[in-house]
C-alpha cells in the first residue's frame, strides 16, 4: 500500500522551473533555485522559501527584523501549503497581500499614517498662523524703529549718569573733595588770624570762630588720614 502510494507520487508531473520564472515577478536568481522546483513537505516548502530570499540570493540591504519576527513569520508560513507557497513566489498581488496581513508591517503601516496625519495637522497650523507671525513680525520691526530706540536713548542717559555717580562717590573722589574742604577750613582760619593782628575783629569774635574754624579742620584731616590709611592697607 505504501508502495503504490509513493509510486503514484512519483508520478505526478513534477512542475520545471522555466515555467515558474516565466510566470514569476522575483529574480531569475532566486526562481531558478534548484530548491524553488523541488515539492517536499510544507515545513521543507517554507524553509526552501526563506532559503531563496537569503540575503545572499538578492541585493544588500539593512535588516530590521528582529529574530522573534521572523520566527513569527516564519510560523505563518509552515501553515500554508506548497501551491500557496507558489502563488507567493508568482504572484506579486498575492505577496503583497500576505505582506500587509503580518502583525509587524499593519503596526508599521499604522505608524506612518498617524505621523503622517501628524505632520498635516502641524502644517495646516503653522498655515493658519501665518497671518498672526507676519502681524507679530510688523509689529517688532515697528518696535525696533521707534520704541527700541527712543528707550536705547534713554538707556544712554541712565548710563552716562550712573557713571558719573559712580565717580563722584569713588573713594579717590571722596578724599580729593576732604582735601579740598581741609584747605578750605586752613586757609578761612588763616584769614581770620590776619584780621585779628589789623584789628578788623575783636577777641571774643576771633576766639569764637577760629575755634569753630580749627575744629572741622582737624576733624576732617583725621577723617582724610583715616580713609588714606584704609584704603592703602
Amino acid at each position: 500500500m505504501f508502495k503504490s502510494f509513493w509510486g503514484s507520487q512519483e508520478q505526478q508531473p513534477q512542475p520545471r522551473p522555466h515555467d515558474i520564472s516565466g510566470q514569476s515577478w522575483y529574480p531569475p536568481s532566486v526562481v531558478s533555485s534548484p530548491s524553488a522546483s523541488r515539492p517536499s513537505t510544507p515545513s521543507s516548502s517554507a524553509s526552501s522559501s526563506f532559503s531563496m530570499q537569503r540575503p545572499s540570493d538578492r541585493p544588500q540591504s539593512p535588516s530590521h527584523v528582529s529574530p522573534a519576527e521572523a520566527a513569527g513569520i516564519i510560523v505563518l508560513l509552515k501553515d500554508k501549503s506548497i501551491d500557496e507557497l507558489r502563488k507567493l513566489l508568482s504572484d506579486k498581488d498575492a505577496y503583497n497581500q500576505f505582506l500587509l496581513s503580518l502583525d509587524q508591517v499593519k503596526i508599521q503601516n499604522n505608524l506612518r499614517d498617524e505621523l503622517r496625519k501628524e505632520t498635516l495637522q502641524l502644517a495646516r497650523e503653522n498655515l493658519e498662523k501665518e497671518p498672526q507671525i507676519a502681524e507679530l513680525r510688523n509689529q517688532c520691526r515697528i518696535i525696533r524703529t521707534t520704541e527700541l530706540a527712543a528707550a536705547q536713548e534713554k538707556l544712554n542717559e541712565l548710563e552716562r549718569q550712573k557713571e558719573e555717580i559712580l565717580k563722584f562717590y569713588s573713594p579717590a573722589s571722596l578724599l580729593n573733595r576732604l582735601q579740598e574742604n581741609m584747605n578750605k577750613a586752613d586757609e578761612e582760619s588763616e584769614t581770620l588770624h590776619r584780621q585779628l593782628l589789623d584789628r578788623e575783629i575783636d577777641i571774643v569774635a576771633f576766639v569764637q570762630k577760629y575755634k569753630r574754624l580749627r575744629t572741622t579742620y582737624h576733624r576732617r584731616a583725621l577723617t582724610h588720614l583715616a580713609a588714606k590709611t584704609s584704603s592703602i592697607g
